[in-house]
């Protein structure tokens, strides 16, 4: 499994999405943002990153890691809400294995995930509020977006030289980490110095409307009954009417009622926890030879 994490210079080639050749599907994407705007006029055309696919960096060499390159551009809200919120989302896919391809007409905006365990090894899920627009009343793990705009970023950066184009990638790199970390204080009410540095583990994509969401583990210092205690002074604490901490068996369950991306970030998590035990396993056994 890579441990590392690197954006390189794709940021920097727009990766845009290519619209529909149906004139008609594309204008329904302002239909149904303008319909939205008209039930709820607070709506806000915020920038996201798009995910338009990665690429794995495999190092030789014993002390060396590999890395995972995710190629990312710009997208926005309207955009998701009118492609891969459409009820007729199905239609801006195209037939490909490859996800840059499938996705190229829409939004895809990255979300992020946080699978936290605290330090008396429980697992944190929030219920989602019955006022949210997605699977309200669902068990999610804490999480939301990384945000272009806390870079300053809010167009593509086309006439950049590569020394600032690397500057970029690694600032975008770095808000991957720190948008999880933020968004676990905003939604839980933890300290941020009571969490550890981020581990990112994989991407999961939502079979339905296909939803890319990027997944971390992060441990809390902090017992269950502390967390619980904070929790009721969460910033975005409205987001979710319940927060649960539960062992790895129950998270077992509660993840057959999760949406589907967070169902495959369980997965992540129980496929980074095997490779933890296999290596473990590995590295007894040599000692042993």
């Amino acid at each position: 499994m890579p441990s590392s994490y690197y954006c390189p210079a794709p940021l920097v080639s727009p990766h845009l999405g290519i619209p529909h050749p149906d004139a008609n599907l594309e204008d329904s994407i302002n239909e149904i943002w303008n319909r939205r705007l008209e039930e709820n006029p607070s709506l806000y055309n915020g920038k996201k990153f798009r995910y338009a696919g990665h690429a794995l960096r495999h190092v030789d060499g014993l002390d060396q890691e590999s890395s995972v390159c995710l190629h990312l551009g710009l997208t926005d809200y309207r955009t998701f809400v009118g492609t891969n919120l459409n009820p007729l989302w199905e239609k801006f896919l195209i037939p490909s294995e490859d996800d840059s391809v499938r996705c190229q007409h829409t939004s895809s905006p990255l979300g992020n995930g946080a699978i936290v365990e605290t330090s008396d090894n429980r697992i944190l899920v929030l219920q989602r509020s019955y006022n949210v627009g997605e699977f309200p009343g669902y068990f999610v793990f804490p999480g939301g977006h990384s945000e272009p705009e806390e870079l300053g970023i809010s167009d593509h950066q086309n006439d950049k030289g590569l020394t600032q184009a690397a500057d970029l990638n690694r600032k975008v790199s770095q808000e991957m980490f720190d948008g999880i970390i933020r968004e676990v204080v905003e939604e839980i009410g933890v300290p941020a110095e009571s969490l550890t540095d981020p581990v990112f583990i994989g991407i999961s994509c939502r079979e339905m409307n296909v939803r890319p969401t990027a997944f971390f583990f992060l441990k809390c210092n902090m017992e269950s009954k502390e967390i619980y205690q904070v929790y009721s002074r969460a910033q975005d604490g409205f987001e979710s009417t319940q927060l649960y901490t539960v062992s790895r068996d129950e998270l077992r369950k509660m993840a057959l009622r999760m949406p589907g991306c967070h169902h495959g970030g369980y997965t992540l998590y129980e496929l980074m926890i095997q490779t933890v035990e296999d290596a473990r396993q590995s590295s007894v056994s040599t000692m042993i030879a």
